[in-house]
């Protein structure tokens, strides 16, 4: 999909196109290819002549092959946007060009932040002036975006603190609470490295001197987001690791108990156990000939033997 942004007061309005007579016409300061096409990346070439990278979107890049600028102007800037859809939180490559004073992004799945930026610029006027303007913006809507996903790991781990901390926490309660820990924690690791990649981007803008005096002011109050953000990312990583101990210890407990009514009732079955031994073992004759009470007697004396531990074992307090 390829949808241009053309600048008009402040405001982005979008325009999506779907053929090359209908790009030939538009002055944009953004070009937004989502997923696009050869086809799509064709017409990027005839319009603008500039061609896309075959591997622009690619996760394995080398790190010298994020931020470069060609001899052509070409200014190349690749990002990690994170996606937290509430099933599958990931981060997804987007790759930047600023070719011209147009900004061209290329990314394979529609971003939240994006779609966030896009509403702003229509309703706020005099938000942008240029393309870089454009990919400030993009930047602290990220910042934003990813504040909001800490605010979200807060609310769930409080859930999860309710459900967990109560006095009776069984196994099915605790194994609910520790993939709900594991999904939290998987998000906030993603969190920290989406703002590690955008402190990484605007620091790159800021040390390539492309910024005028507000944007350089702008791209500063980014990164004094972006490192507000660090504390509450590791205070989570702390309260993750709490409930995580937490819960793996209420399990560590029921397990406990269950062992512990086995050992009772090993211990408690000994005794019984050596008296039936001894009986069949010690009398001269047949009992029942020698004894008419013998087997009575032996009966009652393991019954006797079995209830006795159960009644210290009760005082003690072990069986509770």
């Amino acid at each position: 999909m390829l949808n241009v942004f053309t600048l008009a007061n402040g405001r982005l309005f979008q325009e999506e196109i779907e053929s090359h007579a209908a790009l030939a016409h538009v002055q944009p300061v953004w070009v937004d290819l989502d997923a696009p096409t050869d086809e799509e990346k064709g017409w990027i070439v005839e319009r603008f002549g500039l061609t896309i990278p075959s591997d622009a979107v690619d996760d394995d890049l080398e790190e010298s092959a994020r931020f470069y600028e060609e001899d052509n102007g070409e200014l190349h800037i690749r990002s990690d946007f994170l996606i937290d859809d509430g099933e599958t939180p990931r981060n997804v490559r987007v790759a930047f060009i600023l070719f011209r004073n147009i900004l061209f992004s290329v990314h394979a799945e529609d971003l939240p932040v994006f779609r966030l930026l896009r509403l702003r610029a229509r309703r706020i006027p005099a938000l942008i002036d240029d393309a870089k303007d454009v990919l400030l913006k993009l930047y602290d809507a990220d910042a934003e975006y990813s504040a909001d996903a800490l605010e979200g790991i807060y609310d769930h781990l409080e859930a999860v603190s309710a459900r967990v901390l109560r006095q009776d926490v069984n196994d099915q309660a605790a194994g609910e609470a520790l993939s709900a820990i594991a999904r939290e924690e998987d998000l906030n690791g993603r969190v920290r490295r989406n703002v590690m990649d955008t402190r990484r981007a605007v620091s790159f803008m800021m040390r390539s001197r492309m910024l005028n005096a507000d944007q350089f002011e702008e791209a500063r109050q980014i990164l004094r987001d972006i490192d507000s953000l660090d504390s509450h990312s590791t205070f989570l990583f702390d309260k993750i690791n709490f409930l995580m101990n937490a819960t793996v210890g209420f399990i560590n407990i029921n397990q406990n108990k269950i062992i512990k009514i086995f050992s009772v009732a090993s211990v408690a079955l000994l005794p019984p156990t050596l008296i039936a031994s001894i009986y069949g073992m010690n009398f001269k004759g047949i009992p029942e000939l020698e004894w008419p009470y013998g087997y009575p007697f032996a009966i009652g004396l393991m019954i006797a033997s079995v209830a006795a531990p159960f009644i210290y074992f009760r005082r003690k307090g072990w069986l509770r």
